[in-house]
């Protein structure tokens, strides 16, 4: 990232590494973030991770998940690539599908104290059932907390058509 000052880059060093290491374990460490350039406007910052892989924490079998990230930044951001080499690190992470949603909300919320998040797991079905857990966050005492609950009462009241599973 030449040309940028150790301010405008915030904690990013894996961005441009090409020494990059995937963990096996469950990684909230690797996290990184950056100083959000416009904290004076509300924004959305959107992520879809089509490959999201844990597992069973009974059997230790794989679930294959959508994950969608959606947060209103603050002052900080968390930085793609460190978001990505997360969430590869609960590929043998055992733990159920309620739990990874919220244990990425919760990691993300204490990284980066954002105005507003939400977390949407869609996982592809296992015996015949998929499960689809969804949670939220909105700053206490803000307007994005009463978002959030409007969000959550409202969550999945009209589903979209699913064509992939």
């Amino acid at each position: 990232m030449e040309g940028r000052t150790a301010e405008e880059r915030g904690d990013i060093t894996l961005l441009g590494n090409n020494n990059t290491k995937y963990s096996a374990d469950y990684s909230p460490e690797v996290l990184e973030t950056f100083p959000n350039k416009h904290p004076d406007r509300d924004y959305f910052v959107k992520f879809n991770c089509p490959e999201f892989t844990s597992l069973c924490p009974i059997t230790g079998q794989p679930d294959f998940a959508t994950i969608y990230i959606s947060y209103v930044p603050d002052v900080r951001m968390v930085e793609s690539k460190s978001l990505k080499l997360y969430l590869f690190s609960f590929r043998n992470h055992g733990d159920f599908h309620e739990d990874c949603v919220n244990i990425i909300m919760n990691d993300l919320i204490k990284l980066m104290d954002p105005k507003y998040i939400e977390v949407w797991g869609k996982f592809l079905p296992r015996g015949g059932l998929s499960i689809d857990p969804y949670c939220n966050y909105g700053k206490k005492g803000t307007r994005w907390e009463e978002v959030a609950w409007d969000r959550l009462s409202q969550h999945d009241m009209y589903p979209e058509s699913v064509n992939n599973r």
